[in-house]
């Protein structure tokens, strides 16, 4: 890997974790058209660790009480009626998952599920399910009325992440909005749900992000990880608080348009054998 390649898809994935547009889509779309290969799912997994990062900074005091709330409930029953401590178990059991889904399917993942054609058909099939969301979602709920069937279905639409094209962010927005919540709501549990299965992921994959690089991948050095990391972290901080400002405002369709567009032209490189499918 080269350093301007590590620099660029560590900004990439810094300005797309948080969005619904799929950061993993964005990686494997940004090495085909301008490196010629693809840097991997472990090159994406392990820079997610410095955009989780910057969700533990960012959330760090709604963390420590969730946690700390969630530790005192196990043996207090007192407190187990507080939405800290139901919080903790809507992140721990939505959390399942996309990590038994993970585990069975992590060599689909790796390879079949890289392809080009799967990536672009994802963004564009779930743009329109994102616009559906986002039309008939009534947004009436907030946090306070998040109950265990919101966690498991946003559980298992954060799962769907596993697909590059999909978004994890733009999974859990979607079914969030299905389920009448609020679009701030539906972030916030999006952000904090995302942790115990990325950090994860990033961890078991930082051995296998510098095996030899199969054909058409490229192996970043430690220290071109590092710094991919770094810049994930820098930006990926500044796009939470974006994010959360935008979506309490706004709607989410000008996500579904882009969607629509970069779906739209990869579709066309392929078909023109500008940029290579696998």
């Amino acid at each position: 890997m080269t350093w301007v390649e590590a620099i660029v898809l560590g900004v990439v994935q810094g300005l797309t974790e948080f969005l619904p547009i799929s950061s993993s889509g964005h990686l494997r779309i940004t090495s085909a058209i301008f490196f010629d290969r693809d840097a991997g799912a472990s090159f994406t997994a392990v820079t997610q660790l410095g955009t989780e990062a910057a969700v533990l900074i960012y959330f760090a005091k709604d963390i420590w009480r969730i946690t700390r709330t969630w530790l005192v409930g196990i043996r207090d029953r007192s407190v187990r009626s507080s939405l800290d401590y139901r919080m903790g178990w809507y992140v721990i059991v939505g959390s399942i998952p996309i990590g038994l889904f993970g585990f069975l399917f992590k060599d689909q993942i790796r390879t079949a599920g890289r392809n080009l054609w799967l990536v672009a058909t994802t963004l564009i099939v779930f743009a329109f399910v994102l616009a559906f969301a986002e039309y008939w979602g009534r947004q009436t709920r907030t946090l306070e009325n998040f109950r265990m069937r919101d966690g498991v279905v946003m559980g298992f639409a954060q799962a769907m992440a596993l697909i590059p094209g999909v978004s994890r962010s733009g999974g859990t927005l979607t079914a969030g909005l299905l389920l009448n919540l609020t679009r701030e709501t539906a972030a916030r549990y999006s952000f904090l749900l995302a942790i115990p299965a990325v950090v994860m992921s990033g961890i078991f994959s930082i051995g296998d992000v510098f095996e030899p690089a199969a054909p058409g991948t490229s192996v970043p050095s430690i220290a071109q990880m590092i710094v991919a990391t770094i810049i994930a972290f820098g930006i990926g901080y500044a796009a939470i608080a974006w994010l959360l400002r935008y979506v309490a405002h706004h709607t989410l369709y000008l996500f579904v348009l882009y969607r629509v567009a970069l779906g739209t032209l990869v579709l066309a490189l392929l078909m023109t054998g500008t940029i290579s499918a696998t």
